[in-house]
């Protein structure tokens, strides 16, 4: 368990109004920053998953530590975290609050939209206009799926290149609590599939907040209504291809990079998990010895166990990094990535999942049954259920075949922006 301090942010040196034009985003003091903001959100995550409530307080304690105008595309001077960085961040505030984890992983892969499109660089692409403006984003490139009885999100043309935006569909984080929504819809009459820029706090937006997760309870997921919301030329972020034949392997990246950020989010929750239970394990250990057995601490049992688990968390983190690594190639190689480097990036993503998925799930149940046999701690629940929710919309087996069939056939996975 980390030894938080209430005051990490108000003591951190993080810049108030976002990252400065002469510090470059790997800069030492993030680290140290992130390690704060992780204390801070470890200190009440057991009563703020309780009550379950938007996460407001705990998306301004990321903007003044800095962090969404961090974990944004680097671009020119000094601005945007490298691939790497951001996944060290979001993994680490993963370890204390897996949903905000998940609310910060959306953001991030949301900022690089501009880049997957091959939209030109400057001061009014997504990356540089969310750094600037410390924007948190949500929403998603796929279009949500449209409700029985209700139609999904189109776009009627309203001259001068805009549009009107209407209908509703549901996101994953951040819908109550963003500053700008990027949102997929189709176009009335061309049937594009258009990527737009939204203002949640418009008139004619309404954002109602998911009601009793299971799990990941403040990553903020909910339905989004829009009725004939204005959408203008600028905002307007561009078209996504409408099949495998048109669309550039680097742009794919684009839900593979979701994915990938995802799982450090649940392997962070299963390293916060086991860590706070071996401290827990520590302390009773230390405040209780056996009487009649004063090498307690060398119970050959918990021994065992907890070398299990840490060899499972240990597992899944060397395939999370190796997948982590070609990704972050991938990102640098930009319009150079061929499709069999595309494909090669999309089986280690598909493996990361894979392996880190179960990892998480066996790593968050069995520290229930570690930390106190007469029961857990309140609050323990929390990490299975956040890894719970996480991973339960991945299919293992569909990921096993596609691994499979590169591994045999080598068939390349399909191009596609979509998850």
């Amino acid at each position: 368990m980390r030894t938080p301090k209430k005051s990490a942010l108000r003591t951190a040196s993080a810049p108030a109004g976002g990252l400065p034009a002469d510090r470059r985003a790997d800069d030492a003091i993030w680290p140290r920053v992130t390690h704060e903001v992780a204390d801070d959100l470890a200190v009440d995550a057991v009563s703020r998953d309780r009550a379950g409530l938007a996460p407001y307080d705990e998306v301004a304690r990321l903007q003044e530590a800095g962090l969404p105008a961090l974990l944004t595309a680097p671009g020119p001077l000094g601005r945007g975290a490298d691939w790497r960085t951001a996944c060290a961040v979001v993994r680490e505030i993963s370890a204390a609050d897996g949903s905000v984890g998940e609310l910060l992983a959306h953001h991030c892969v949301l900022s690089w939209t501009s880049r997957f499109l091959g939209a030109p660089a400057g001061p009014r692409s997504l990356d540089s206009r969310t750094a600037k403006e410390r924007w948190l984003l949500a929403g998603a490139v796929e279009p949500p799926r449209p409700e029985p009885g209700r139609p999904g999100l189109a776009l009627t043309p309203a001259g001068g290149g805009g549009y009107l935006l209407d209908g509703r569909g549901a996101f994953a984080s951040a819908v109550t609590v963003a500053d700008r929504l990027v949102v997929g819809a189709r176009c009335t009459e061309t049937g594009d599939l258009l990527l737009v820029l939204a203002d949640p706090a418009h008139p004619a937006v309404t954002a109602e907040p998911c009601a009793e997760r299971v799990g990941q309870r403040l990553a903020g997921a909910g339905t989004v209504a829009f009725e004939r919301l204005p959408v203008g030329p600028g905002n307007v972020l561009g078209t996504l291809p409408r099949d495998e034949h048109t669309v550039a392997p680097y742009a794919t990246l684009a839900p593979l990079a979701l994915r990938l950020l995802l799982v450090h989010v649940a392997l962070g929750i299963a390293e916060g998990a086991l860590a706070e239970a071996r401290d827990v394990s520590r302390a009773g250990l230390a405040a209780a010895p056996h009487a009649a057995d004063p090498a307690a601490g060398d119970d050959p049992y918990l021994l065992r166990a907890y070398g299990e688990l840490a060899t499972s968390a240990h597992t899944a983190a060397a395939v999370v990094e190796r997948a982590t690594d070609a990704l972050a190639r991938g990102l640098l190689a930009e319009r150079l990535l061929d499709v069999e480097e595309r494909s090669d990036i999309a089986v280690l993503v598909a493996a990361a999942e894979t392996v880190a998925h179960p990892a998480a799930l066996d790593i968050t149940t069995r520290i229930l049954q570690l930390v106190a046999p007469a029961g857990p701690p309140p609050g323990f629940d929390r990490f299975w259920r956040n890894a719970r929710a996480l991973t339960a919309p991945v299919p293992p087996d569909h990921r096993l075949r596609d691994i499979g069939d590169h591994y045999l056939n080598g068939t390349h996975a399909r191009l596609t922006l979509l998850a």
